[in-house]
């Protein structure tokens, strides 16, 4: 099966139009007020109408409110929400609305999250990302692969942290994830798009077989 790409933290039409024509399966954006990447809903509106109908709009939340969640995803088109904070197992329920939830490996111990999450109504599967003290995500930190891999074993994980066009494809390798995820490693600036390396990127995702 072809691993899947989403091309994250896009803030403007340009890189999100290289990103579709470099073959992406997903777009996603920020709308943690904290992070370097945070879009603009009205840009984020624009460019989900510029997508094709099989490329998903996915939007990226940290510890934010059910209402102004659904409200974002309502507002801007948006198909997915990424729920990358310390949101507890009832919050998806709650949303009722399809998610991916963001797993920051630290040791076999955030296991236990995976577990509490699976099965839970909306969550259609995990982002598994490096763990940092200071941020929850976007860092360029690798993630511990060897977890992932076991990780991938037991759920449907898209493989996220410190990926390059460089690294990826020994990553699929060793991890086996059902998509992969890259923000900082496509970039020349904090939500500014390198347009070279996204293309490289997915370019390099494509030639691996898993």
């Amino acid at each position: 099966m072809a691993v899947k790409v989403k091309i994250c933290g896009l803030t403007n039409l340009e890189d999100a139009a290289v990103a579709v024509e470099a073959g992406a399966d997903a777009v996603g954006f920020v709308f943690h007020k904290k992070s370097p990447r945070c879009a603009e809903p009205q840009m984020v509106k624009a460019i989900v109408q510029t997508l094709p109908p099989f490329v998903l709009p996915v939007g990226v939340f940290v510890n934010e409110e059910v209402k102004v969640v659904r409200d974002l995803m309502d507002g801007c088109g948006l198909a997915l929400a990424q729920l990358h904070g310390d949101e507890p197992a009832t919050y998806c329920e709650a949303l009722g609305r399809p998610i991916i939830k963001a797993i920051r490996l630290r040791d076999r111990g955030s296991f236990l999250a995976l577990a509490e999450f699976q099965g839970r109504a909306g969550v259609r599967g995990f982002l598994v990302d490096a763990y940092s003290p200071a941020a929850y995500g976007g860092t360029g930190q690798v993630a511990d692969w060897s977890l992932a891999a076991e990780a991938a074993t037991a759920a449907s994980i898209v493989l996220a942290g410190g990926l390059t066009p460089e690294n990826v494809e020994e990553a699929i390798r060793l991890v086996r994830p059902y998509g992969v995820d890259v923000s900082s490693g496509v970039e020349v600036g904090p939500g500014m798009k390198d347009h070279a390396k996204v293309r490289a990127f997915v370019q390099a995702v494509r030639l691996v077989s898993v």
